[in-house]
């Protein structure tokens, strides 16, 4: 299966997902700023879905970052914010 999952992706399109996934996850930076903000955390997650999908990950994880997006979308979770803030 795994010889068939890496034929269906481009190296193009496995790249474009690699570059999009580093831009936009939340880093020592951007943290603060963007750590509340629903649409910057679920595209995060959604991404990260797509990367492992594309590069032959675990569909429970996959599935699972999905329901979390799903649900930052829905504010049915929101950042607590830092400790000692």
């Amino acid at each position: 299966m795994a010889n068939n999952q890496n034929k269906i992706w481009s190296e193009k399109a496995k790249l474009l997902a690699k570059e999009l996934h580093n831009e936009i996850s939340l880093n020592n930076y951007n943290w603060h700023q963007f750590r509340g903000n629903k649409e910057r955390r679920s595209g995060e997650l959604i991404i990260s879905a797509i990367s492992q999908l594309i590069n032959n990950g675990d569909e429970v994880e996959i599935e699972t970052l999905l329901n979390q997006a799903i649900l930052w979308i829905r504010e049915d979770v929101k950042d607590k914010g830092c400790k000692g803030h």
